[in-house]
This record gives C-alpha cells, sequence and structure tokens, in this order.
C-alpha cells in the first residue's frame, strides 16, 4: 500500500472499547481509550489483533474514523460473514474490553490542516472511513479549505454516518456531500441507480482548473474508475491518491460493492 509506515518503527498499545455505535444492519463504530496514544493524522489506520486462548492470532487492518483526539480512536467495522475477525468486533466485544491495536500506519493517504487547495473526496461503500477523518478534522481545525464528497452506495441504507453527513450540508460547512445510489434511491430521488460515471464527476466534483487534490478510497475496481474518470476530467494523476481494499486472501471480488458495498480497511478485511 503507498506510503505505509514501517510496522518496526511502531508500537503496539492496549486499548479499551468504551463506546459502539451503530451506523448500518451491519457496521459498527468502536470508540477506543488508547493509553500512549501517540496521534494520527486523517487518512490512516490501525492493525488490531486478536488472541485465541490456544495462542492463534489474527491481525487485521482498519481505517481510523476519527480526527486526532489525543488518546481516543475510533474504528468503523463491517461485518464479514465468513471472516474471523469482524464477528467479534462487529456483535460481540463488549464495553470495556481490551483491543491491541499497532499505528498509526500510512503517511501518503493523508489530508492534514495545513492543506489550503480543494479537495475532491470519492468513497465507494465502506471507503468512507479515512473520508471522514478528514472531514472531520477539517471541522475541528477550522480549515477554510474547501471540500466535496461524492459517496457511492447501494441504497440509503448503507450509508455510514448517515446524520453527521447530511448535517454538514444544513451547516454550510464548506462540504459538499453528494450520494450516488447504484441499487436503490430514495423516494422522489431525481435519477435512477447508476454506477459513478463522467457525467456524475462533471456536475459534482472541483474543477481540474481549481487544482483540488483527490482521495478516492474503495474497492480495487470502483478506485480504478473513479481514478480513471478523474484523470479524463483533467485532474494531474500525481494529485490523485487512493486506498483500495478486497476481502483477505482472494482478489478483489467486490467490485460490484465498489458502487455501494461494504468491507473493512485497508487491504486485509475480516
Amino acid at each position: 500500500m503507498e506510503g505505509t509506515a514501517v510496522h518496526g518503527r511502531l508500537s503496539w498499545h492496549v486499548a479499551k472499547v468504551v463506546d459502539r455505535r451503530t451506523e448500518t444492519e451491519t457496521a459498527r463504530t468502536l470508540v477506543l481509550d488508547v493509553p500512549g496514544w501517540p496521534g494520527h493524522e486523517a487518512g490512516q489506520h490501525v492493525d488490531v489483533r486478536l488472541r485465541a486462548a490456544d495462542g492463534y492470532t489474527a491481525v487485521r487492518s482498519y481505517s481510523i474514523a476519527s480526527a486526532p483526539n489525543g488518546e481516543r480512536v475510533e474504528i468503523t467495522i463491517e461485518l464479514m460473514l465468513d471472516g474471523e475477525v469482524s464477528p467479534y468486533l462487529v456483535e460481540t466485544i463488549s464495553l470495556g474490553s481490551p483491543l491491541e491495536i499497532l499505528g498509526p500506519i500510512g503517511g501518503w493517504f493523508i489530508w492534514t490542516p495545513d492543506q489550503t487547495e480543494p479537495a475532491q473526496l470519492i468513497a465507494g461503500g465502506s471507503g468512507i472511513v479515512p473520508l471522514m477523518a478528514m472531514i472531520r478534522t477539517r471541522k475541528n481545525a477550522a480549515s477554510p479549505a474547501p471540500f466535496r464528497l461524492i459517496y457511492s452506495v447501494r441504497s440509503p441504507n448503507d450509508i455510514y454516518y448517515a446524520e453527521e453527513l447530511r448535517q454538514l450540508e444544513v451547516e454550510a460547512s464548506g462540504v459538499g456531500v453528494t450520494f450516488n445510489y447504484t441499487r436503490v434511491a430514495p423516494p422522489q430521488w431525481p435519477s435512477t441507480p447508476q454506477r459513478i460515471g463522467p457525467s456524475l464527476i462533471k456536475a459534482t466534483a472541483f474543477a481540474s482548473s481549481q487544482n483540488p487534490i483527490a482521495y478516492v478510497c474503495g474497492p480495487t475496481g470502483f478506485v480504478e474508475v473513479a481514478s480513471r474518470l478523474l484523470t479524463q476530467a483533467g485532474y494531474d494523476a500525481s494529485r490523485v491518491r487512493t486506498e483500495r481494499f478486497g476481502p483477505t486472501g482472494t482478489p478483489d471480488s467486490r467490485d460490484d460493492a465498489a458502487v455501494g458495498g461494504a468491507g473493512a480497511l485497508p487491504a486485509d478485511s475480516r
């Protein structure tokens, strides 16, 4: 993965689960207190390690959803029915439980408050997670940088952070949000469900003449399509940063999810 930090420079931390929030029927946000947490940048991720009684361990990577906030870190996990880790994190883990995390990891796919150029965010499904950290960081820092988000999901029920995203428009926050539905649209929605395409980019993304930086996150197929659409619209390829994911141990088979599916982030997702 581009810009990933070297694990040997990092330390494992024992976090404690202090809150749980439901995002969708199958996705939960875990709020963690992490003593000794060094802080993070928006867009970074952590490794989570679980240990079984027989000594077996499993490690999975999840993007950080929260803005920097002292020793508190939030991650959002999508349930993978055949997964080893996500069923425990989504369905079983209780408040007060310990959780081993390594991080923060990543140095390329990040946004910092000293950036002032327009930022074009494009998410497919659970690819919203690191982009939400960027949106929250911008708000906390009172940054004037213009943000626009295109968020592609299968249906309204698949939107993560739904109320928070919709409130951005109400607050005139400087963050423009466009939802793109690929399977089921809300009643009276002005367009039929469709995959992301050139017309959507032209109508809602920053113009290339504004020299924006772009962050694209989602399944591999989605990221490839969205990145290509941006460069075809005149974006400088060197300013299109990407993060992608797929099922653990298999080629990415979630290209349909790319237009609204789910999966933990980054690559190792279960």
